[in-house]
């Protein structure tokens, strides 16, 4: 595992210090200016060319982002322009909420994904495989916003089963909790699971065309134990690495959701960020984004090194 990770390491952090470089010079490249929108319509050259020396923007793009860089190193994230406070303690308050939403919409993922995809793969040509195949397809075609506008006319406005938008922490209530976050991480995990169950039902189709199964099948054993001990075992390791490239999706789909549902999360906070120009909040949300997404990616490949013996690994 020593070497594994020693191979893999390296990559990563390159990938790291090359996002960090480019999210900090597109925000910069887009028009506008942080000291302009804070000073107000009302200001003077004078006045913004101050407020430009308070905040650094005054500096080199070079020598700003390597200040920005040295305070990450230290665990200093900085202070917002706009909405105020410590960026820290603002993604504090949102990245709690924001987890509990993805986690919620990574579960159904797997819950949706494995039986659709064992259900496609195990009948390719049948009524129930043309119907998996049309629910994905279905899925994958509406856009989140619409989904997430349609559940709520549905499930809210209509049957009134559940809350609209908001959010109740399942920890604290977590009857209440779970109302609150049903729609959303509904919303949220539907094109993932789509995604997922394509690919578990191309994976587990060929696992099933491979020779050991049509000699156990010869030898007398129930298409049912094929299936679940031995063909989806061997389709698994390559939707692990799919499943881990949509946790990055989902993360980045929160942003879009929690607008749709008024979910407190980093996605309010990106908003609140891009629309005031408040450089130090987006990029450091980005590359937190961006961050969580290499790790995730990192601990796929530790699960597929376990998953499949063919990787060698020590």
């Amino acid at each position: 595992m020593r070497t594994f990770l020693t191979r893999r390491l390296p990559s990563a952090l390159l990938v790291l210090v090359l996002a960090s470089f480019l999210i900090f010079l597109i925000l910069r490249l887009i028009p506008g200016d942080p000291a302009t929108s804070l000073a107000g319509p009302d200001a003077g050259p004078g006045a913004v060319a101050a407020l430009r020396a308070t905040l650094g923007l005054d500096q080199p793009v070079l020598t700003q982002y390597l200040h920005w860089l040295g305070d990450l190193l230290g665990g200093h994230l900085g202070a917002s322009y706009a909405i105020g406070g410590q960026v820290s303690d603002l993604i504090g308050n949102g990245l709690g909420n924001t987890l509990e939403l993805t986690l919620g919409a990574l579960l159904l993922v797997v819950v949706l994904a494995l039986p659709l995809g064992v259900l496609g793969a195990t009948a390719r040509r049948g009524p129930v495989a043309a119907a998996v195949r049309a629910l994905t397809t279905t899925v994958l075609a509406v856009p989140p916003f619409v989904t997430g506008v349609l559940l709520v006319l549905v499930f809210a406005v209509t049957l009134r089963l559940l809350p609209s938008g908001g959010h109740e922490s399942i920890l604290d209530q977590p009857d209440i909790g779970v109302q609150y976050l049903l729609l959303p991480a509904v919303c949220l995990a539907l094109p993932s699971a789509a995604v997922l169950a394509r690919y578990l039902e191309d994976s587990l189709a060929r696992a099933l065309s491979e020779d050991y199964v049509r000699t156990a099948t010869a030898l007398g054993v129930s298409r049912r134990r094929i299936t679940w001990r031995h063909a989806l075992p061997n389709a698994l390791p390559s939707a692990i690495t799919v499943l881990g490239l949509q946790t990055g999706q989902l993360l980045g789909g929160a942003v879009l959701v929690e607008a749709i549902f008024a979910w407190p999360g980093l996605g309010q906070l990106a908003e609140q960020g891009v629309v005031r120009r408040d450089y130090p909040v987006v990029q450091d949300l980005l590359l937190l984004l961006v961050t969580v997404h290499v790790a995730v990616q990192l601990l796929t490949d530790l699960v597929y090194a376990w998953l499949d013996p063919r990787i060698r690994w020590e």
